[in-house]
């Protein structure tokens, strides 16, 4: 269990809305995670259950069916979905597509999707990534046509978290090809319009409870009401949100870093080898601590970059840099723990496994490590 107990970048409140996440997981994540494993996608049903308990979309106001809190409830519960190794996709619709819908969504479209999303009923998507596209948006083939008053969307996306599920698509695509990123932009797709479809849940490595699927676009027409801000501006918004969206990665990375630190703690106290304890070899308990000492760092870090994001001061660059600081330690972290395992590390059975897997990928979504340090490099 994580001891936030000396964390400052939360209050009381966020110390009662853990509580109710961590009951949360303990009646209605938990006894569904081998399931949901297995089967490459969660329930549906959970997404309302977690809607009903004021868990999704916390950022949302009031007046758009949400509970109006800061960024802080955010943190609470991607770190708590990640110690408890369940990657259920909340994150994308709690981090990102609300995002958006909030700084740029017309007043139609934020009382129509808002209450929605933060009540469960409605599951997005966000469709960035294409077979020959990643972080590169000027690579972007999916196009948006103009007719008349509306847009006719043609194209496929790839690796698209919630696509088997969503209800809602937040669409990337050029509405200027000649213009490069800077001819893009953010179009609302409803999964119930003619020509959309959607390909095979993929078959990944980790993180396997978080469909990711395959999405194709066959000429959706959908009304000019349905572009998100203005046109040609997606790059733009794209950029402007992208340190919110990294340092969620980071949170994420920081919590899964520590519960694979704290599995390889108890499991070493517990296995024997040649007449006493893992634990009790010079190795193990040098390489524990070196990672306490780590872990140590990263929460203050952490806790500095919430506060920061919170006061709406996070630069891009700090938010790349959070996510390539937490990102690399998490795995230097699991696959420590899972070393430490020895054979047992490799088997599903024991929770290092699932966290040794998951791990993987949180050094390229969001923006490759390698990305990252670009960016960094860029700004000194």
């Amino acid at each position: 269990m994580l001891d936030y107990s000396r964390r400052i970048a939360f209050n009381a409140d966020h110390h009662q809305f853990r509580e109710t996440v961590r009951r949360f997981i303990q009646r209605d994540v938990e006894p569904f995670l081998d399931k949901w494993e297995q089967d490459g996608i969660v329930g549906r049903e959970i997404w309302a259950t977690a809607g009903a308990l004021g868990l999704l979309c916390p950022q949302v106001p009031e007046a758009y069916g949400g509970v109006g809190l800061d960024f802080g409830f955010n943190a609470v519960m991607a770190e708590e979905l990640s110690y408890a190794g369940a990657t259920l996709g909340f994150g994308i619709q709690n981090d990102i597509v609300s995002g958006y819908l909030l700084h740029y969504g017309s007043e139609e479209q934020k009382q129509k999707w808002l209450p929605k999303m933060a009540a469960g009923e409605t599951i997005t998507a966000i469709a960035m990534t294409e077979p020959g596209a990643g972080s590169d948006l000027q690579s972007v083939r999916t196009t948006a046509r103009k007719e008349g008053d509306a847009y006719v969307i043609s194209g496929s996306k790839t690796y698209i978290t919630n696509g088997q599920h969503c209800d809602l698509v937040l669409v990337v695509a050029k509405t200027d090809s000649s213009a490069g990123a800077r001819g893009t932009s953010l179009i609302l797709v409803e999964a119930d319009r003619p020509g959309f479809k959607r390909g095979r849940n993929l078959d990944k490595i980790g993180q396997s409870c978080a469909d990711t699927s395959e999405l194709f676009f066959d000429a959706v027409t959908v009304p000019v009401s349905n572009l998100l801000g203005e046109e040609n501006a997606g790059f733009r918004y794209l950029m402007s949100q992208l340190s919110q969206e990294r340092l969620i990665i980071a949170v994420g990375a920081q919590a899964g870093a520590q519960r694979a630190f704290d599995e390889a703690v108890r499991f070493t106290k517990d296995r024997k080898a040649f007449g006493k304890t893992v634990f009790d070899f010079q190795n193990t308990r040098f390489q524990l601590a070196e990672a306490a000492a780590n872990l140590q760092a990263g929460w203050a870090h952490l806790d500095w970059a919430l506060l920061r994001q919170m006061s709406g001061q996070l630069t891009g660059t700090e938010g790349a840099a959070a996510k390539l600081f937490h990102a690399e330690l998490q795995w230097k972290i699991v696959d420590m723990a899972l070393q430490l395992h020895g054979g047992a590390g490799y088997m599903n059975e024991y929770p290092i496994a699932r966290l040794w897997k998951d791990a993987r990928v949180q050094r390229i979504y969001g923006g490759t490590s390698e990305i990252m340090k670009e960016v960094i490099g860029r700004s000194l």
